[in-house]
C-alpha cells in the first residue's frame, strides 16, 4: 500500500524392515534388518527458518532518509503488521506472512534496485512492501502492541521459511487490499502475463471491506485537465468500450480519446480501476467498487475465507494459480554465497 547452518532436532520414527536372504534351509541365527530414520515434517520449515534468520534486509526508510538493517523474520512482521490488521484471521495473516516472504526473497535474489539508494535491498513504501518498525507500530497501536504483535509473530512462526513458487521458481507474490468481486489478471493491469496471476471470483470483499464502495467528487473543470479531455455539453461523458476479465473498465472512450481503466485511476487518483461516474452540475460524481490494483490476493478475500474456515495453503493457491508452498532454502544458500 538477511548462513549460519544450526543443528536441529528432528523428530524420528522407527520403521523396522526385515530383508530375507534367500539362503538354504539352515537354522537361521540372525537377520539383516533397517531402522530408518524417517524425518519429521518440519525439518524443512525449522531449517528454513535458522537460515532466514541469518539473512539481512536493509531498507530504505523514506521519511528518515536512512537505511535500517534487519534479519528478515523481523522485517516481516513490520510489514504484516503494516499490510494487513492485526485483528484479521490467523489463517488469513499466515496467508498475508507467506505473500511477504516470497516477495522478499524475491527482491533479494533479483538484481533490481530501481529507484533505490545504494545498499538498499527495499523501500517502505508501496512502491514495495509498506513496513513499521516497533517503535512506530508502538506509537500507532499503544495499549494493544503486545497482542497484535504476538499474532502477527505467531503467523510468521507458523509459515516460517516457506514461499510461493510457480514451476519451481519464487512467484510475484502481488495482493491488495479488496476486490470489486473479482481478481483481474496480471496482464490486464500491468501487460506482463503471469500464469498464477489470472481473475478468480473474491464473492468475500463486498460483505468483508468496509473499502468495497467508494465515492469521490471531483470538479469539472478539474476533470477535464487530468484526463486531458473537453467533455461536451450533451449528457455523455464517455463510454466504456471494453472490460477486463475481473470486470474493471478496460477502455473508456471520452469524446474520441481513448485511456485505460488504469490511466484513469491513476490520473484521477481512484481507489480501483472499477468506476463509474456521472455529472451534477459542475461536478463529477465518480463511484469505485474495491480498493487496488486487483492483482494476486485480496487481504479482505483472504479473511473472508479463514472465516469460513479455509487454510493459509487453500488461501494463497486460491489466489495464485497453480502454485506450491515450499520451503525457500534454495534461494537463501543463494543469497549467502553472494555475500
Amino acid at each position: 500500500m538477511v548462513v549460519l547452518f544450526i543443528a536441529v532436532a528432528f523428530v524420528i520414527i522407527m520403521i523396522p524392515a526385515v530383508l530375507v536372504l534367500p539362503f538354504s534351509n539352515d537354522k537361521t541365527s540372525g537377520q539383516l534388518t533397517e531402522q530408518l530414520e524417517k524425518k519429521g515434517k518440519s525439518e524443512g520449515k525449522e531449517v528454513a527458518a535458522n537460515e532466514m534468520s541469518s539473512v539481512e534486509v536493509a531498507v530504505y526508510r523514506t521519511s528518515a532518509k536512512k537505511i535500517e538493517k534487519l534479519p528478515i523474520e523481523s522485517y516481516l512482521s513490520g510489514v504484516v503488521a503494516a499490510e494487513m490488521p492485526a485483528d484479521f484471521e490467523e489463517e488469513a495473516l499466515k496467508a498475508q506472512a507467506l505473500t511477504a516472504r516470497t516477495y522478499i526473497v524475491n527482491q533479494l535474489i533479483s538484481e533490481s534496485r530501481l529507484g533505490l539508494p545504494d545498499g538498499a535491498d527495499v523501500s517502505d513504501t508501496v512502491m514495495h512492501q509498506v513496513y513499521k518498525n516497533n517503535d512506530e507500530l508502538k506509537k500507532q497501536w499503544g495499549s494493544d502492541y503486545k497482542w497484535k504483535m504476538q499474532k502477527i509473530n505467531k503467523a510468521i512462526k507458523e509459515t516460517a521459511g516457506q514461499i510461493l513458487t510457480y514451476e519451481g521458481k519464487p512467484i510475484t507474490a502481488t495482493f491488495f487490499s479488496t476486490s470489486n468481486g473479482y481478481t483481474e489478471n496480471s496482464e490486464d493491469y500491468w501487460q506482463a502475463e503471469f500464469p498464477y496471476l489470472k481473475s478468480v471470483s473474491s464473492p468475500w470483499d463486498k460483505e468483508e471491506s468496509p473499502k468495497f464502495y467508494n465515492k469521490v467528487v471531483v470538479d469539472t473543470a478539474d476533470f477535464e485537465k487530468k484526463l486531458g479531455v473537453s467533455l461536451s455539453s450533451g449528457s455523455s461523458i464517455g463510454t466504456v468500450i471494453e472490460r477486463t476479465s475481473g470486470n474493471r473498465v478496460g477502455v473508456v472512450d471520452i469524446g474520441g480519446k481513448k485511456m485505460t481503466g488504469k490511466q484513469i485511476r491513476e490520473k484521477l487518483g481512484l481507489t480501483s480501476s472499477d468506476f463509474d461516474w456521472e455529472r451534477q452540475g459542475n461536478r463529477i460524481v465518480i463511484t469505485t467498487k474495491g480498493s487496488g490494483h486487483g492483482v494476486g490476493m485480496s487481504q479482505y478475500g483472504a479473511n473472508g475465507m479463514a472465516r469460513e474456515g479455509k487454510t493459509y495453503e487453500d488461501i494463497v493457491k486460491y489466489y495464485y494459480k497453480g502454485v506450491k508452498v515450499q520451503s525457500s532454502s534454495k534461494w537463501l544458500n543463494t543469497m549467502t554465497a553472494k555475500k
